[in-house]
C-alpha cells in the first residue's frame, strides 16, 4: 500500500506540472517590459509570449494583438514553441502509460512485472518532457531576455524582464521532474519474500504399492 500511495502522489504531481505547462504555453507574459532606468515611461505595460503581445494601459485596458506571421518571429520564440507543444503532447501520453501501469489500476493485474515496466515506461515520458523539451525552452527564453537585458547596444526602453509565464513553466517542470522521478523509482520494488513449493507428504512405512 506504502508503494501504491508514494506511485499515486507521483502521478499526482506530474498531472498538476502537466497542466502547468498547458498555462505557461497558453500565457502571454513570457517577458515584460523592464522599469529599470530613470526614463521609463509606466502609463503602460508591455507583455510578449509565444502566441501573442499585449499592452496594459494605466486605465486598466489590456489589448492584444496575435503574432501575424510565424516566420517572421524571433528563433527562441519557434524554438520555446516547438518545444513545449512537444512536451505537452509526450506529458498526455505519459498520464495515459502511467495510469496503465499503476498499482491502483485493473489494467495488466495478471501481470505484475509488464504492469511495473509500463509505469516505468510513463515516467520516463514524463522526465524526457521535462528535461529534454519543457525545461530547455523556459531556460533558453529566459536566457535570451537576460543577455538582451544586459546588452549595452539594447535601448532602455526596449529592455524585458521575465515574465510570470516563465516562473509557471519552471514550477511545472520542478512538478513534472519530481513526479516522473518518483514513478520510475517505486516501479523497481518487489516483493521481499519469496514463494516455494509445499512441501510433499511422505508416505507412511509399510504402505508402497509395487
Amino acid at each position: 500500500m506504502a508503494n501504491a500511495g508514494l506511485q499515486l502522489l507521483g502521478y499526482t504531481l506530474a498531472s498538476l506540472g502537466f497542466l502547468g505547462l498547458i498555462a505557461s504555453t497558453a500565457m502571454a507574459e513570457w517577458k515584460m517590459s523592464s522599469y529599470a532606468g530613470d526614463n521609463i515611461i509606466t502609463a503602460q505595460a508591455m507583455y510578449e509570449g509565444l502566441w501573442r503581445s499585449c499592452v496594459y494601459q494605466s486605465t486598466g485596458q489590456m489589448q492584444c494583438k496575435v503574432y501575424d506571421s510565424l516566420l517572421q518571429l524571433p528563433g527562441e520564440v519557434q524554438a520555446a514553441r516547438g518545444f513545449m507543444i512537444t512536451s505537452i503532447f509526450l506529458c498526455c501520453v505519459g498520464l495515459l502509460v502511467a495510469a496503465v501501469g499503476m498499482k491502483c489500476t485493473t489494467c495488466l493485474s495478471d501481470n505484475k512485472e509488464q504492469k511495473n515496466k509500463v509505469a516505468l515506461a510513463g515516467g520516463v515520458l514524463f522526465i524526457i518532457a521535462d528535461m529534454v523539451c519543457a525545461l530547455v525552452a523556459t531556460s533558453w527564453y529566459g536566457e535570451n531576455i537576460r543577455k538582451k537585458f544586459f546588452d549595452p547596444f539594447t535601448p532602455t526602453n526596449a529592455r524585458y524582464e521575465f515574465g510570470k509565464a516563465l516562473y509557471v513553466g519552471w514550477g511545472a517542470s520542478a512538478l513534472t521532474l519530481i513526479g516522473g522521478s518518483m514513478l520510475c523509482c517505486n516501479c523497481g520494488s518487489k516483493p521481499a519474500g519469496k514463494s516455494y513449493p509445499p512441501p510433499r507428504a511422505a508416505g507412511r512405512p509399510g504402505t508402497d504399492h509395487v
